[in-house]
């Protein structure tokens, strides 16, 4: 890791949490209701990453889902995902080494997700890494989700460190677009099993 390293700031699902296939499953859940579903290619080539309403304005405009379900639709997905993560998030050893090595190097740690506020703080509550977190942050801290920089850029604000000094770990290309354009250093990584000391 570069000497002006700072910060290392963590994308969630996919880098500490292997929650994709719970995202997958939860929102196909609500969809369901109304006879619609995604193909699981289109998910990790479409949708991956993407916060949940983003996912439904795709929806909307490719297969004609009413914009009027949007909400419903949205706080079905997270109410799914969160009866997921609260019996299939468990702590991890080689994590929290990696978060605990990095804080007693003086780093500061953050997490900043496309994922909701509950979800952010359930996953990481569930898999013990909350007492490592300087920071973490949701779509919901943010105007713009990813691929916009902003809450890349708003993590190293509150941090109090500039691009240069942050390092971001991130597993898929709206994540690594949205740190490359906050000037951040980029980690990437393919599976949660990446990330170690």
């Amino acid at each position: 890791m570069p000497e002006q390293i700072k910060a290392v700031v963590f994308d969630m699902d996919g880098v500490l949490i292997d929650a994709k296939e719970w995202h997958y499953e939860a929102l196909n859940r609500a969809l369901r209701l109304f006879g619609l579903e995604i193909s699981r290619a289109d998910h990790l080539t479409t949708f991956d990453g993407l916060p949940t309403r983003r996912k439904l304005e795709l929806l909307t405009a490719v297969d004609g889902l009413p914009k009027e379900l949007h909400g419903f639709l949205n706080r079905l997905k997270q109410a799914y995902t969160l009866e997921i993560v609260n019996v299939k998030c468990k702590p991890t050893y080689a994590h929290e080494r990696a978060l605990a090595s990095l804080k007693a190097r003086g780093l500061q740690v953050a997490v900043a997700s496309n994922s909701v506020r509950d979800t952010v703080t359930t996953m990481m509550q569930r898999a013990r890494l909350t007492p490592y977190l300087d920071l973490m942050l949701s779509n919901e801290d943010v105007k713009e989700a990813k691929p916009s920089p902003e809450i890349y850029l708003r993590a190293m604000a509150l941090l109090g460190v500039s691009p240069k000094e942050t390092l971001v770990v991130e597993d898929n290309d709206y994540g690594i677009q949205a740190a490359k354009a906050a000037g951040a250093h980029v980690l990437t990584v393919r599976t949660i099993n990446d990330v170690t000391v």
